[in-house]
């Protein structure tokens, strides 16, 4: 009789850049090593959310299934909550549907362990109720893994506002930042409702059983080896990144089909991310920076219609139609970066983006937004340099990124001696990235010796 494979239960939190690592990381303990999965998939809805999810979902391999929770009540919160704090609260509004759907796997799966995103500690409760192993998944950098666990020391030792810290901030094994890089969560009201969760959160981390990462060592080695020093206090550490989508579009869409009638290396892919929304003033600053630097562009614009070229300044599409390509809202951004024309990125230093920029091994223009993208930023320009960062004061008038920097940033980037660096550097990653995820590689055996130890408890 064949026995039946283990099984494990992985919970994203909503949004798109949590979802499509966890699902390649599900895809690979499914085809590589024997297990079966469940995506437990929370009730959200938002900007491209649907869409995306349900082309993913429908190229499930064999082995791989999901379901979806209902959707929670938020009848007693307000209507605009910020959209981590709604993440959160989807999760902890979610806990009886995540309880019911463990106990019928644990009817007719051999589920071995409960993997949750970050916004899903909650979920902890119900995997020790039901005796099943909780592990954490952790999307972003080792960077911003450790500044969350030296949030406590912070929390103690700083009493004014981050951003207004005279001294660069040493977290352990990363280069030092300004306060004002912390992630968006050190700079909420140490009063408010989300800054105490984020604090109380973190606590819940070390209920996990294990933290599995989405970078790798050869990328934050500092950090990975800081992590490691610190096992004795926090769970064991698994890096098994980069994780980025490998599923690909069936679509033969319009910007694809221009792309490839352009030059090696000649385009400037231009894309904040899902959720990134510039104001109308500075997507006018960017149009005519990008009009000014006279080089190449396919530019995802968002826009609350299908017609981006409402936001624009007059006469902007006609003058650069020539050698440029507008997206509405969205597009495979995965494809684009893996295209021989594309030859830059100017993005918001989302984590996801800035793995397929690597494995891809195009630089980057840094742009950070929200999130954790500042502290991103920092180690992409900083440390790495594989980016130029843009959101310097010295690049800013009256509150908007200037033109003129934007069209000499590009220039650097595409033609210039600091743009040659970079992408030398780059390339020396995508390198790197390829060899941890061949079959010696320190990414797969994370995986194997994750795989292993949960085998080991059946």
């Amino acid at each position: 009789m064949q026995k039946t494979p283990p099984h494990i239960a992985i919970l994203p939190s909503p949004g798109m850049s949590h979802f499509i690592p966890m699902f390649e990381f599900a895809k690979r303990l499914t085809l590589q090593h024997n297990f079966s999965t469940t995506l437990v998939i929370p009730h959200y809805s938002g900007p491209h959310l649907d869409k995306q999810n349900a082309f993913l979902l429908q190229q499930l391999p064999k082995g791989m299934n999901y379901t979806l929770l209902p959707p929670p009540n938020f009848s007693a919160f307000e209507a605009n909550l910020d959209f981590k704090l709604r993440c959160c609260l989807t999760i902890s509004k979610s806990v009886q549907s995540i309880r019911d759907v463990i106990k019928s796997l644990m009817k007719t799966q051999n589920l071995v362990a409960l993997v949750v995103d970050l916004f899903g500690t909650q979920a902890f409760d119900v995997a020790n109720e039901l005796n099943i192993s909780p592990y954490m998944f952790f999307p972003s950098t080792a960077m911003a893994l450790s500044s969350f666990f030296f949030a406590i020391e912070l929390d103690a030792t700083v009493s004014c506002e981050y951003r207004d810290f005279p001294e660069p901030i040493r977290i352990p094994g990363c280069i030092p930042i300004h306060g004002k890089d912390l992630p968006e969560p050190f700079h909420l009201d140490r009063e408010s409702i989300g800054y105490k969760y984020f604090r109380d959160d973190i606590k819940r981390y070390k209920m996990a059983e294990g933290i599995i990462v989405n970078t790798f060592n050869e990328m934050e080695a500092g950090a990975m080896k800081a992590l490691h020093d610190k096992q004795l206090e926090n769970p064991p550490i698994y890096s098994v990144g980069p994780l980025v989508q490998t599923t690909r579009s069936i679509e033969n869409s319009e910007c694809m089909k221009w792309l490839g009638d352009q030059p090696v290396g000649s385009i400037l892919f231009i894309c904040f991310g899902s959720l990134g929304l510039l104001s109308r003033a500075q997507i006018h600053e960017l149009a005519l920076g990008i009009e000014m630097s006279e080089k190449g562009f396919l530019w995802v614009v968002r826009s609350p219609n299908d017609d981006p070229s409402g936001f624009l300044p007059e006469g902007f599409v006609e003058r650069t139609k020539q050698r440029g390509f507008l997206v509405s809202n969205w597009a495979p951004q995965a494809k684009i970066l893996s295209h021989a024309s594309t030859g830059g990125f100017l993005t918001h230093c989302g984590w996801n983006s800035v793995l397929e920029s690597v494995v891809n091994s195009v630089p980057m223009i840094a742009w950070p937004l929200f999130a954790e993208q500042k502290m991103n930023a920092a180690m992409l320009s900083e440390d790495l340099k594989i980016a130029l960062r843009l959101d310097a004061n010295n690049n800013i008038e009256d509150g908007l990124v200037g033109k003129v920097a934007i069209a000499n940033f590009v220039k650097d980037l595409m033609d210039g001696e600091e743009g040659k660096q970079l992408r030398k550097k780059t390339m020396e990653l995508k390198d790197a990235a390829a060899k941890v995820l061949g079959e010696d590689g320190s990414s797969t055996k994370s995986v194997f010796h994750f795989s292993c130890m949960l085998k080991n408890k059946i």
